[in-house]
């Protein structure tokens, strides 16, 4: 499976960024999916999951409201729109999937990870 995710760049706060990750596997559908993001100096964290089906979503509190997740399993590609961006959002956004079932948060239960596409949030 290979992830490639696109979509980064600078935008002033306030603004919006979309980021799209597409999946180079024939069960895309099959994949519980989630976006991670890594500050300077910081843990990788997740910022929002999905379930293959796209029926169950999960969002850290500091994006609720502001981001969402989506997929179009027929794309093969997950989505995660961010809305009224924040400096504190700067960071290199990574895309991950997994084929274990349902919402998962945790760097280890992904098996696959895209190459990660920078955002950048400016005040």
């Amino acid at each position: 499976v290979q992830l490639q995710a696109s979509g980064g760049g600078l935008v002033q706060a306030g603004g919006s960024l979309r980021l799209s990750c597409a999946a180079s596997v024939r069960t895309f559908s099959s994949y519980a999916m989630g976006w991670f993001r890594q500050a300077p100096g910081k843990e990788r964290d997740v910022v929002a999951a999905i379930t293959w089906s796209g029926g169950n979503t999960y969002y850290v509190d500091s994006v609720k409201g502001r981001f969402t997740i989506s997929r179009d399993n027929a794309k093969n590609t997950v989505y995660l729109q961010m809305n009224s961006l924040k400096p504190e959002d700067t960071a290199v956004y990574y895309c991950a999937a997994s084929q274990e079932v349902g919402i998962l948060l945790h760097e280890y239960e992904y098996d696959y990870w895209g190459q990660g596409t920078l955002v950048t949030v400016s005040s």
